[in-house]
């Protein structure tokens, strides 16, 4: 690989929808290591050591999804991250090398779609990646919804993940496609706060309200005062879906 972060070398068995992955970090040995682990698995993956050079590859090449570290000299990741969200919708899979509640919360606000702090084992990024993945590109035609929760002109697809308003798709990260898959599963029951933020640790709850409070701006027509994303003092959260 050579210095300048350029596009590892692929194998010519990859089938052409194959994900292309960036990876963003400035530690030479990780990125040669994700590269070399990400190819293996079936990915193309293009590396960077630096938000400019990562910017400069976004504007000749399509991804698929990013995986972006924080830690960087003269941009951060949340730096670039908040400056890509103005006018991309990329996913991108943060890593934090504290991996505390603040970097969690500061991503989520920013509108990163996953995070794993380090270290981390390889096997886990792969399955992020797939989990990301699967949950951002869009689902194969002629497939049947088989579950479908709907508030207002809203629709949320159990199956699929898949939020809509009217005809319309609506972005959603993969921390707020888990939450709303929680609260849809049975509409109108209170979700605790515990449960909602994933793990299950007191730690981690403040990222519920910044999750909520996104998902209120997303399908509220007045988020500070809610009509399907409610909040049940002292309890959690419900979804309240037509009847």
């Amino acid at each position: 690989m050579g210095r300048s972060g350029a596009v590892s070398s692929t194998p010519t068995s990859l089938p052409d929808d194959a994900a292309h992955v960036l990876v963003v970090d400035d530690d030479r040995r990780l990125r040669a290591l994700l590269s070399t682990y990400l190819v293996k698995h079936g990915h193309r993956v293009t590396v960077a050591p630096t938000a400019a050079k990562a910017r400069a590859f976004l504007e000749g090449l399509a991804f698929d999804i990013i995986v972006l570290d924080v830690m960087m000299p003269v941009e951060s990741g949340f730096d670039f991250a908040a400056d890509l969200r103005t006018r991309s919708q990329v996913p991108i899979l943060m890593l934090t090398a504290r991996g505390e509640s603040q970097d969690r919360v500061r991503g989520l606000e920013i509108g990163v779609d996953d995070y794993l702090a380090k270290p981390f084992e390889p096997r886990e990024l792969l399955l992020r990646i797939g989990s990301v993945l699967r949950r951002t590109r869009a689902p194969p035609t002629g497939s049947v919804e088989t579950s479908v929760i709907r508030f207002g002109r809203f629709a949320f697809s159990l199956e699929r993940g898949e939020l809509r308003a009217g005809d319309d798709p609506v972005r959603i990260t993969e921390r707020e496609r888990e939450m709303l898959r929680l609260l849809s599963a049975n509409p109108g029951a209170i979700v605790s706060r515990e449960a909602l933020s994933g793990s299950g640790g007191a730690a981690q709850e403040r990222t519920v309200d910044v999750l909520v409070n996104r998902l209120r701006r997303k399908i509220e027509q007045d988020p500070t005062n809610p009509t399907y994303l409610q909040t049940a003092r002292g309890a959690g959260y419900r979804l309240v879906a037509d009847r």
